[in-house]
């Protein structure tokens, strides 16, 4: 399994007046990890959103454990926990500047085109993308008995 890393700089617009990062910015954090993670593969989504196809958002997940305060530094670690050729969900832990866990999470996509937002599949529209997200997704766990 592939896990990407992205440190973010806690800026003072992210926090509320207790100097703790806002909930919602967490959410663009994922989204800066996804695209981490994206790049680490040797992709770019640009060039995908380029050819009409888009990757929306269909569920997301947030579990918030520590804060992230203003003038840390947060680490984003994300992976693909799931993949099945049409549909990804990617993982997500967030760390404060003390290592802390802050945030558990995952959120859920599909591709679709844009002008319909019909699916597609990933699978045989973009075959490299399918093999490099095959390598490095998670690994199921192995059944206890």
């Amino acid at each position: 399994m592939h896990i990407s890393t992205k440190e973010i700089e806690v800026r003072y617009a992210e926090t509320d007046q207790m100097g703790v990062v806002y909930h919602s910015n967490y959410l663009v954090w994922m989204e800066l990890g996804r695209t981490q993670l994206i790049e680490d593969l040797g992709f770019n989504y640009a060039s995908m959103e380029k050819e009409g196809v888009i990757s929306p958002v269909i569920d997301i997940q947030a579990s918030y454990k520590h804060p992230v305060r203003y003038g840390e530094k947060a680490l984003v670690k994300t992976w693909i926990d799931e993949y099945d050729g049409l549909r990804v969900v990617y993982g997500y832990e967030i760390f404060n500047g003390s290592g802390e866990l802050a945030l558990t999470g995952s959120s859920r996509h599909v591709c679709v085109k844009k002008d319909s937002f019909r699916p597609i599949s990933i699978k045989r529209s973009y075959p490299d993308w399918h093999a490099a997200y095959m390598s490095a997704k998670a690994q199921p766990q192995s059944a206890k008995g």
